[in-house]
């Protein structure tokens, strides 16, 4: 059986493994895949085998708490205490925040242990995980594939079995698109469901952090520690949590799924096709009842999100200009001559290509004269598309789509057509323009043995429903469960690592 996050949970409590024999096994994983996947930007071992050992002692007692002993990656874009945290760019390389997201301090009191910090696109703006000024991070199932993005390296490390679980972004798919190229299981929740104070801010009404695993019944346990109204941020909901657990084992007999005619048309690969549509069969009959909706405005997502998720980034961004923290390039002298300079040189040298190509998109579409033509009427589209969604929710109870049109492409075949690159996109980005949560989990192979996912979209705070289908059709299926043959073999190595 693979290593879960219930199945560790059982085997701590019971005293099956230690935590600490765990996480010396998680380092060694770790170590020996870094040189292939670059899964991890930086770790945090004194601290994690420091942690482990105390939770032993705790376990030992009987006061283990939810996580207490798990091991977690973070994506280097959520701020971590003492941790540097580069957003996967130059510009913050020496960057070691103060204080700890919501998020953090919500795992680390549940009793998780951060090992590290994981690659991903610089400042979460790419689909590929080559955007990183650290390097690209790889596919486990094939070295010369990408992993997907921005959430590329959360994705990877928990496919290769480095680590049981990982928390990433998504703002127009970046949990979702990896999940499915990397063939594992990840959760995009409703706009406000998980406190975004000490994420990173990319495009801030888009931005949403989410836990990627190998099962739905991992995200259900992850989910139930972060979700909930945070005082810290505004934007966070007050609508209750639900008992995530407890919905995964309800049945979806009488639920009804749609199935938008707009994400199977021109564009999708035939094997995503029929393998979303074999588990749509399945579903049926299983009890379910499914049925097809329309998104007439599906086609404008991609032209939308690219004006909102570039204005607000441009407005995000400008704060790294080389005063306060991060990089600086050029010195200022008391009267602030050169002043312009350090600004231009140290934007210049800190930002990569694509994050320097959205903060000008996005600029344009601010600047005088253009915020009516392009922001404003993005943000009107996205209205639209909020709608078609709600009057689709009054067909069926869930939406069953596509997460990707390909499975996961060459390294570097995309490099030079931004255009094609942003269409990896094409079925999350409306997800994230209306607010909406979304599922990624393994559908099957390709004919050349890459993993193939689909999508399960819910009703606004309906994570319940979104495990509850999810959960199910793990149940019938292990597509899930099917490791790269060259990943690390968690399981395996434990025995090695015990006791030393």
């Amino acid at each position: 059986m693979a290593w879960t996050v219930a199945t560790l949970q059982k085997s701590l409590k019971e005293r099956k493994i230690k935590s600490i024999d765990l996480m010396r096994t998680v380092f060694a994983a770790i170590e020996s895949r870094q040189p292939q996947v670059n899964a991890f930007i930086s770790l945090n071992k004194a601290q994690a085998i420091e942690e482990a050992e105390k939770a032993d002692r705790d376990l030992d007692k009987g006061n283990a708490k939810l996580l207490t002993g798990i091991p977690i990656g973070i994506k280097d874009v959520i701020c971590t205490e003492g941790m540097t945290t580069t957003c996967g760019s130059k510009i913050l390389h020496n960057f070691v925040p103060p204080y700890d997201a919501t998020v953090i301090t919500r795992l680390k009191a549940a009793g998780a242990i951060i090992v590290g910090k994981l690659n991903m696109d610089e400042f979460a703006m790419g689909s590929s995980n080559e955007n990183s000024a650290y390097g690209p991070c790889r596919n486990p199932w094939d070295l010369t594939r990408v992993p997907g993005g921005s959430s590329g390296g959360s994705a990877a490390a928990v496919a290769d079995r480095q680590v049981p679980l990982a928390l990433g972004s998504d703002t127009g798919g970046s949990i979702r698109q990896p999940a499915a190229f990397c063939g594992i299981t990840g959760l995009k929740p409703t706009y406000g469901r998980i406190s975004r104070y000490g994420l990173v801010a990319f495009a801030s009404s888009l931005d949403q952090i989410g836990p990627m695993a190998l099962t739905v019944e991992d995200l259900a346990i992850v989910l139930q520690v972060m979700a909930g109204k945070d005082p810290l941020d505004a934007t966070s909901s007050p609508e209750p949590v639900a008992d995530y657990r407890a919905a995964c084992r309800e049945e979806v007999k009488g639920l009804t799924i749609g199935m938008p005619r707009e994400y199977f048309g021109e564009g999708l690969s035939p094997e995503i096709d029929k393998a979303v549509r074999d588990a749509a069969a399945l579903f049926e009959k299983k009890g379910a009842k499914v049925v097809e909706v329309s998104l007439p405005h599906t086609k404008f997502g991609i032209p939308a999100y690219y004006l909102a998720a570039t204005a607000e980034a441009s407005a995000n961004l400008a704060r790294y200009d080389g005063v306060k923290y991060g990089l600086r390039v050029g010195r200022v002298d008391d009267r602030g001559v050169a002043l312009r300079s350090m600004y231009e040189r140290t934007r210049h040298d800190g930002f990569g290509s694509e994050v320097k190509r959205r903060i000008m998109l996005g600029t344009f579409a601010l600047s005088s004269g253009y915020y009516e033509a392009y922001y404003a009427k993005a943000t009107k589209v996205r209205a639209i598309i909020r709608k078609d969604f709600e009057d689709a929710f009054k067909k069926c109870n869930l939406i069953l789509t596509p997460v990707t049109p390909t499975v996961a492409f060459s390294l570097g075949s995309k490099m030079e057509d931004p255009l094609e690159m942003y269409l990896s996109d094409v079925y999350t980005i409306t997800l994230n323009l209306a607010e909406l949560p979304g599922l990624s989990l393994p559908a099957g192979f390709s004919s050349n043995g890459l993993p193939i996912g689909m999508q399960l979209i819910a009703p606004h705070f309906r994570e319940d429903l979104l495990l509850r289908g999810g959960f199910s059709y793990q149940q019938w299926t292990d597509w899930h469960l099917r490791a790269p043959s060259g990943s690390s073999a968690l399981e395996a190595r434990y025995e090695s690592t015990k006791g030393k």
